[in-house]
């Protein structure tokens, strides 16, 4: 990849990348005239800028505005004119009677969102705050000009020299109607162009970048899809060699193949012949050179141009000449391949409309306009298949970030909304038919064309997250939509930045899980979950950006830089020209490729080209590839050659990123024009000097090597330091469970569950990351920056690396009460129940009373009611406890009052909300609202304020979890001479075998800036050294490795031994005991098999497994065995026949003297006699009928004991 710090290998890069303009120096410039300190300030301010720019989830939002902008009408521009057949009628003769319909899609406008207001009779602007608290979908109207025309078609006669037929069909339209039509509402990104929030200074949430749709009040985001990129030839030896040209367009691929064919004696080892798969059959490869206007066979050979004399490739040539004679002979002469060609092409299931040259100029390399250069890119694919299959050639390999793009919200729902518009025509196409009668009138285009169609097909898709598939019609994909996770800020930008690839099957994928070159710096390297989707959903770099697409073309640049045309003709030879491909497609050709290449890289860096075009010169194909495609992911490099502009930016403070771009300074790089960059790891590597050796010529340089990270890994302190899995775990889970501070506009939000930290604080340390997406301007931060807040989610303290009482063992914490008192890591957790019932227009619909459900106190059998209002709400601040009713609701009174109690009290149906086994709270807000379904809702949050207890989960930064085993008061905890008391004790048995030894250098420099030091940076890969941390620490009057003389809290006496003690950023976790403390004597069981049922939310049992079992036979606790599996679960009893060992059941007979008696009797022996009461599991009873119901009988074998 060229990315070293020696920079060995080779370079592709020219000195004529310099602009041409006045900053150009003429004597040769030294980078270290500048001075290390101010090029790193100025990367820092360069991040800075990037930042505020482009922000963290810039792709979402701009695929989006891209799809409003050129996808939407793209999407119906590809529908092109429909015609619709009438529906014939067999006793009616004659054409003239017939009517046609075609239908066109015009030009597509989109609406911002509104709704409608039912008091007002008006349509109101819809903000995404109303969606989220109304269980609305905040979409907006999508309207369509269509053109429909009826016609009827009459047979005329016509001059034959003119038309080539003597009758012709003329359409005479019989009615024209063109209007603008609602075709249903699409969805809206957040801070998108459509949205109102893109327009506002201040947004309801300081911690909200917007990027994701609100659904029915869901919040939902698309995770980027790894798909292969359709813009290139691809070479593949999976199933046999094969090279292909693929396109979007089913008609539009071409595989050229490498095939077995029958041995022919007269040619030795020629097995192999080249096949061409196009317009769905099988051509010999010779017959459509010739179809295409070649000559000759030595034209053929020519157009190949192997450049070899290989007896092997002679020898497939060969037998693909004599195959192409076997299949069509004579095919050389004029006309002969071409009617082949036509004939093999009508053979197939869905032959074109079009003749076979119309189809060889619409089909085959479309880009192309004339068949000889057709014939050349055909010969040129050849050629590419022909050195693969000898090995001097690569195939394309499927895991390269070269061969793969990102479908974002463009892409994506493009794909969803042409399924839907197809459904709707489909639909359209049958009501108009009947109206094409002649005794029916046709009405206007939106009686036909059904916009609820889109609306409900595109809703369902982002409830359910099943999408439609790539490339599969009928099927559909998972893992394309997921909920935005809310736990804290951190959490919502990762679920953002997240990228996913879809396999086949999760088993066996190849190499598609490990991390490949390709990956540095465009998707972090370190932060993927574990299990099933590893190395499978990534997450993008700090400085990742994906490219949209470029809609203007840049080929007339491309000519103004030295390309060459492509020549119409199959004679000429192009031997030593390098040939340009963009975006896969042939344009041109050109002598010098290096220079080329270096016009073309200075016409970008001069804003003559758009920032996101790729240039990559491959010297050993002998192409010039360059991409304008969306999907590329993208990061910003320092130009080496250009850094001496920077003088001109010293004076300015707060330059801005496009700035940089336009001066050459800084340029987005991709991922195959980086394997030509030689790129510095950073300032000190491009400054440094190599003994005894030549300098380094660097081509680029790195921002910042954190930023080779992802989000969540680059603001880990010492990450570098610390095992790779510890970081994966804080990068991965740690962090993301965090609780931390969600949103700054709680009050405007319901979300089923959240949590909230009272005290949430910023670590002490400083990393690159957090600095550069902070807030500029602050007077107290370091150098005027306030780090990002919302990214780290906890609270410093104290922590003794220290043995206490045995009870921190295997990663236990001990921690100090009167610290918990104080109101360390306390935090707030909101839980939200939701009712709905019908509004008033539903309700009159209904045609019982008896159905009708509204909200009210009624005295309820379920649950307790003291706390409810008249309207069946609680009041605010009330104390709501387990079983309590939150949210009153009955059906509405019959009539005729004929349902009453013994009271007199009238009697109605509940159907209350009541709170379950567990759930308690105090009342924080009751929302009443309606949604656009023709439902009034109401919800109510409860709060419960959780300090930390016994059990709770915590978390260093480095993957260090532990759960709270002891809380100790602060007079017993040990004190060092300064009167500190440590607020977490931690077992010094944690680092050794976990390897975080980042922990404790967080520790140490965390003591060294509290006592005033200047060295706050704990950026990963820069971190600074220990001796510079241990300097620090011994300046601030404390032991140079950080540890403390501390004295027994217990005793008074000095510990002997030194601790170890210093702030540590600990985090609180949202597992907490109080939800999964579970516990039960005898409860609910289920009617069948009457064993506990199994939510611990219904009161119900644990499951007590196999390996449970065997643990207490081990212990030999067969009472207690007895008691959990038996007494506890589902002890029953039945009755058995000692002498025939069969069931005997519990019956009403009559005995001598008319008497009827109940009780145990053997149908079979028809006796009481031999009758035994056994104690049975309640499921082996229920087994036995279930078996007795088939016609098996059991048997029970019994003793007296």
């Amino acid at each position: 990849m060229g990315v070293s710090p020696d920079g060995k290998g080779s370079v592709g890069m020219t000195s004529m990348d310099l602009d041409d303009d006045d900053d150009i120096f003429d004597e040769p410039f030294d980078v270290r005239e500048i001075g290390e300190e101010y090029l790193k300030s100025f990367c820092r301010q360069t991040a800075v800028a990037f930042f505020n720019q482009y922000g963290l989830i810039s792709h979402q939002i701009n695929s989006y505005n891209d799809f409003i902008r050129y996808g939407l009408q793209r999407t119906f521009d590809s529908f092109g004119e429909y015609e619709i057949q009438p529906g014939y009628d067999p006793s009616k003769k004659g054409d003239g009677d017939w009517r046609h319909a075609k239908v066109k899609f015009g030009k597509v406008s989109v609406e911002r969102p509104t709704c409608w207001a039912v008091s007002g009779g008006t349509e109101l602007n819809m903000l995404p705050r109303h969606a989220r608290l109304q269980n609305m979908t905040y979409s907006a109207k999508m309207k369509v000009e269509v053109e429909l025309k009826v016609y009827t078609k009459r047979i005329v006669k016509s001059d034959k020299f003119k038309t080539g037929r003597e009758e012709i069909r003329e359409e005479e339209i019989v009615y024209e109607d063109k209007r603008e039509i609602f075709l249903g509402r699409l969805p809206v990104m957040v801070k998108s162009d459509l949205c109102w929030m893109s327009e506002v200074e201040k947004a309801d949430c300081d911690f909200d970048h917007g990027g994701y749709f609100l659904i029915k009040g869901a919040e939902k985001i698309f995770i980027a899809q790894e798909q292969i990129s359709l813009k290139r030839l691809w070479i593949s030896n999976s199933q046999g060699w094969t090279i292909a040209y693929r396109s979007e367009v089913k008609r539009n691929r071409l595989i050229v193949r490498l095939v077995d064919s029958a041995k022919v004696d007269s040619i030795k080892g020629g097995e192999k012949v080249l096949n061409v798969y196009f317009l769905s059959t099988s051509i010999p490869v010779w017959i459509l050179f010739f179809a295409l206007g070649v000559s000759s066979d030595k034209e053929v050979v020519d157009l190949i141009d192997y450049g070899s004399d290989d007896s092997g490739i002679s020898n497939i040539l060969f037998a693909s000449i004599r195959h192409a004679d076997g299949s069509c002979a004579d095919f050389s002469k004029e006309g002969n391949a071409l009617n082949h060609l036509s004939k093999l092409v009508k053979a197939t299931s869905f032959p074109p409309e079009e003749d076979m040259e119309e189809c060889l100029r619409l089909y085959l390399f479309p880009s192309l306009h004339h068949r000889k250069q057709k014939a050349r890119l055909l010969g040129y694919m050849v050629k590419c298949l022909l050195q693969a299959y000898t090995g001097h050639r690569k195939c394309d390999n499927r895991d390269d970030f070269r061969n793969k793009r990102f479908e974002l919200a463009s892409e994506l729902l493009e794909r969803e909304l042409k399924v839907h518009i197809s459904h709707a025509r489909r639909r359209m196409n049958k009501a108009l038919q009947r109206d094409l009668y002649p005794d029916r009138t046709v009405r206007p285009i939106e009686h036909y064309l059904d916009g609820t169609i889109v609306t409900n097909g595109l809703s369902r898709a982002f409830s359910t997250g099943a999408w439609s598939h790539p490339y599969k019609k009928m099927e559909r994909i998972s893992g394309v939509v997921a909920n935005l996770g809310r736990a804290n800020a951190l959490q919502t930008m990762i679920d953002l930045r997240k990228t996913r690839q879809q396999v086949q099957y999760t088993g066996k994928v190849g190499d598609a899980r490990y991390p490949h070159p390709s990956h540095w710096g465009k998707v972090c390297f370190l932060s993927t979950p574990d299990g099933e989707n590893c190395g499978l959903v990534k997450n993008l770099a700090t400085t990742g950006l994906v490219s949209t697409n470029i809609v203007e073309s840049i080929v007339d640049k491309l000519f103004d830089s030295g390309m060459e045309k492509l020549v119409n003709d199959t004679s000429s030879s192009l031997d030593g020209k390098f040939k340009i491909f963009l975006n896969g497609e042939w344009v041109g050709v050109c002598e010098d490729s290096l220079s080329f290449a270096a016009e073309v890289r200075r016409k970008r860096r001069m804003t003559e080209l758009p920032h996101q075009v790729e240039i990559k010169r491959d010297e050993h194909k002998g192409e010039v590839r360059i991409f304008t495609d969306s999907g590329r992911i993208l990061r910003p490099l320092l130009v080496v050659e250009n850094l001496s502009k920077i003088k001109s930016f010293k004076a300015e403070k707060n330059f801005t990123f496009q700035s940089l771009l336009d001066k050459g300074i800084v340029e987005l790089i991709g991922t195959e024009e980086e394997e030509d960059c030689r790129t510095a790891w950073g300032i000190k590597y491009l400054l440094a000097d190599v003994k005894g050796k030549e300098s380094v010529k660097y081509t680029h340089c790195e921002l910042d090597m954190s930023f080779l990270l992802g989000l969540s890994c680059g603001i880990i302190p010492f990450a570098n330091h610390d095992h790779a899995r510890r970081v994966l775990y804080q990068a991965q889970k740690h962090s993301q469970q965090a609780i931390g501070f969600s949103t700054t506009n709680p009050n405007i939000r319901v979300d089923t569950l959240s949590h909230q930290m009272y005290y949430p604080q910023r670590p002490l340390f400083r990393t690159m990351t957090s600095d550069c997406l902070g807030k500029p301007g602050y007077p107290l931060g370091q150098n005027g920056l306030e780090p990002k807040p919302e990214l780290y989610n906890g609270q410093n303290a104290i922590v003794a690396v220290n043995v206490h009482l045995g009870y921190n063992q295997e990663d236990s914490l001990v921690m100090n009460r009167a610290s918990l008192e104080r109101g360390m890591f306390r935090s707030e957790h909101v839980r939200s129940y939701k009712a709905e019932v019908d509004n008033q227009e539903m309700q009159d619909k209904k045609r019982k009373l008896g159905d009708v459900v509204n909200f009210g106190k009624i005295q309820s059998k379920i649950g307790r009611v003291d706390s409810l209002d008249d309207d069946g709400f609680p009041y605010v601040g009330a104390s709501l406890q387990s079983g309590d009713i939150v949210i009153g609701r009955c059906a509405e009174s019959e009539p005729d009052n004929s349902k009453t109690d013994l009271n007199g009290v009238e009697r109605r149906l509940d159907h209350s909300i009541k709170l379950k086994h567990t759930e308690r709270g105090m009342v924080q807000k009751v929302v009443l609202s309606s949604n656009d379904e023709g439902k009034n809702f109401a919800v109510v949050s409860l709060r419960q304020v959780r300090s930390p207890c016994l059990g709770d989960k915590f978390s260093s930064m480095h993957g260090q979890k532990g759960v709270l085993g002891f809380l100790e008061s602060q007079e017993n905890f040990p004190f060092t001479t300064q009167g500190i008391v440590p607020d977490i004790v931690i077992n010094p048995h944690a680092f050794p075998t976990r390897q975080t030894p980042g922990q404790l250098l967080e520790a140490a420099l965390g003591k060294g800036i509290a006592c005033g030091g200047a060295l706050k940076y704990a950026t990963p890969f820069s971190t600074l050294s220990v001796d510079a941390i241990t300097e620090q620490l011994h300046r601030a009057g404390f032991s140079r490795w950080g540890n403390e003389r501390v004295y027994n809290g217990r005793t008074g006496e000095m510990v002997k031994s030194l601790i170890f003690m210093g702030p540590t950023f600990y985090q609180r976790l949202i597992h907490m005991a109080e939800d999964k403390v579970k516990f039960r004597n005898t409860g609910p069981v289920h009617p069948l098999t009457r064993q506990p049922v199994a939510d611990r939310k219904r009161f119900g049992g644990i499951k007590f497994g196999e390996m449970e079992r065997d643990c207490l036979i081990a212990h030999g606790a067969s009472a207690n065995l007895h008691e959990r599996l038996f007494t506890l679960s589902d002890s029953s009893h039945m009755h058995v026949c000692k002498k025939c060992q069969n069931a005997a059941n519990v019956i009403e007979r009559t005995v001598a003297g008319g008497r009827k008696i109940r009780g145990p009797y053997c149908r079979y022996c028809q006796s009481v006699d031999d009758i035994v009461r056994v104690n049975v599991p309640y499921g082996a009873k229920l087994l036995c009928q279930e078996l007795f119901s088939m016609g098996i009988s059991m048997k029970f074998e019994t003793q007296d004991c």
